[in-house]
C-alpha cells in the first residue's frame, strides 16, 4: 500500500517514524458524462474569467475569496511560514475512554505503519499499552494543509487512526426529532424487542453491496448488446400501517429468514400477542354463577320437564282431565263428611257397656 504522508508519532518525550496509508477504498462504480447526441466524452476545461484563456495546472495557484468577492493570493510558502508544529507529527495530547469519542466525529481511516527498523520497538510499546489500558489516544495532526483531530486505536497488530471532525463541526439535531409527542405502548416495545433478539447478530463480512453488483451486471449486459430487465419497483412510502401487525409480520418473516421453526401451536404462536384492554375487563370479571342463579336454571328446568310432561291431546282431553277432576274432588268431600259424623255415634254405643260393667 502506498503511504500519502510521512512523519512521526509524537509520545511525550518518545518519537516513532510513521508512514501515514489509507485504510479504505472506494468501490463504487463511476459514470462520466456524454454528449447524448454522438456518444462524445464531456470534459471540463478551467478557464481564466478575466482573459477567457484556459489554463494548465502549473499556471493555477490558490487564493480566499474575501467579503467583497476580492481575491487574496495564498502560496505554499505563506502556509509554510506558520507555527504548525503538527505540520510533520502525530502528536498525543491524551488517552481517553472510546466510548467517549462521539460516533458522529468520525472521519477518514488511516493505518500507521512503523518506519523503518528502529520505529519497530517503540511502535510495539504504544500498541502494547493501548491494548493494556483499553484506551484510545486522541491526538493533533496536519494533513492537506490543515490541522486535524485524531484517535489511535489498535486494530489486530495493527495502530489505526480515525480523522475526527472538530467538536464545534458537528451540528445540534435541531428540528431532527418529530414535534408532535408520540407515545409507544409496552406491547409495541415487547413486539421491537422480539424483532431485535429475533435478527440477532450479522457477520459484517457477509454483507454486501447489492446495487453496486446489479450496475455492474447492468454494465455488462449492455455491453454484449443484451437488453437488460427491468426490475419492477416496490412502492413503499406514503402508507398507513399498523404498527402492531407490521411488528408481527417482520417477526415472523425474520425468523422465516434465520431458518427458524415455529413453536406449538402454528405459526402464528412464535409471534408474541397481545391483548386489548377490553379482553383483559371482560376476563378479569369472569365469575361462576351465584346460587340463586342455580336455582333459577333449576326452577326452569322444572317447569320445561313438567311442560314435556303434560298430554297434549287437544280440547277434548282437556275437557275429560277436567270431569275427573271434578269427580275426585266430590268423593273426597263426601268421605270427609261421612267422618265428622261417624265418631259421634261410636262414642255413645260404647260408653254404656263400660258403665254395666262397673254396676
Amino acid at each position: 500500500m502506498r503511504s500519502i504522508w510521512n512523519g512521526a508519532i509524537s509520545f511525550g518525550l518518545v518519537s516513532i517514524p510513521v508512514k501515514l496509508v489509507n485504510a479504505t477504498e472506494n468501490h463504487s462504480v463511476s459514470f462520466r458524462q456524454i454528449h447524448l447526441t454522438d456518444g462524445g466524452r464531456v470534459r471540463y476545461r478551467k478557464v481564466c474569467e478575466l482573459d477567457g484563456e484556459e489554463v494548465t495546472a502549473a499556471d493555477i495557484g490558490k487564493a480566499y475569496e474575501g467579503a467583497d468577492g476580492s481575491m487574496i493570493p495564498i502560496t505554499d510558502e505563506d502556509l509554510g511560514s506558520l507555527p504548525l508544529p503538527t505540520a510533520k507529527t502525530i502528536e498525543i495530547v491524551a488517552f481517553v475512554p472510546a466510548d467517549s469519542i462521539d460516533p458522529l466525529q468520525m472521519d477518514a481511516a488511516y493505518y500507521l505503519s512503523a518506519n523503518g527498523v528502529p520505529a519497530a520497538k517503540p511502535y510495539t510499546l504504544l500498541r502494547e499499552a493501548l491494548k493494556r489500558s483499553r484506551k484510545v489516544a486522541v491526538a493533533k495532526y496536519a494533513l492537506r494543509g490543515r490541522e486535524r483531530l485524531g484517535m489511535l486505536r489498535v486494530v489486530d497488530d495493527v495502530i489505526a487512526m480515525h480523522g475526527l471532525l472538530w467538536p464545534d463541526e458537528i451540528r445540534a439535531p435541531e428540528g431532527a426529532a418529530p414535534e408532535a409527542g408520540v407515545k409507544v405502548r409496552d406491547a409495541e416495545l415487547d413486539l421491537a424487542d422480539a424483532l431485535m433478539a429475533t435478527l440477532g447478530e450479522v457477520d459484517m463480512d457477509s454483507l454486501h453491496d447489492d446495487y453496486r453488483e446489479a450496475v455492474e451486471e447492468l454494465v455488462a449486459a449492455k455491453a454484449a448488446g443484451e437488453v437488460p430487465r427491468r426490475a419492477e419497483s416496490e412502492e413503499s412510502g406514503g402508507k398507513v400501517i399498523d404498527l402492531i401487525a407490521a411488528l408481527e409480520s417482520s417477526v415472523r418473516a425474520a425468523k422465516e429468514a434465520r431458518g427458524g421453526e415455529p413453536e406449538e401451536g402454528g405459526e402464528e404462536a412464535s409471534v408474541a400477542r397481545v391483548t386489548s384492554i377490553a379482553d383483559r375487563k371482560t376476563s378479569g370479571r369472569t365469575r361462576s354463577p351465584k346460587s340463586s342463579d342455580a336455582k333459577k336454571s333449576t326452577a326452569g328446568a322444572g317447569k320445561t320437564a313438567a311442560k314435556k310432561s303434560t298430554p297434549s291431546g287437544g280440547t277434548g282431553a282437556k275437557k275429560k282431565a277436567t270431569a275427573r277432576s271434578t269427580a275426585a274432588k266430590k268423593t273426597t268431600a263426601k268421605k270427609t263428611t261421612a267422618k265428622k259424623t261417624t265418631p259421634k255415634k261410636q262414642s255413645g254405643a260404647k260408653s254404656a257397656p263400660r258403665k254395666r260393667a262397673s254396676a
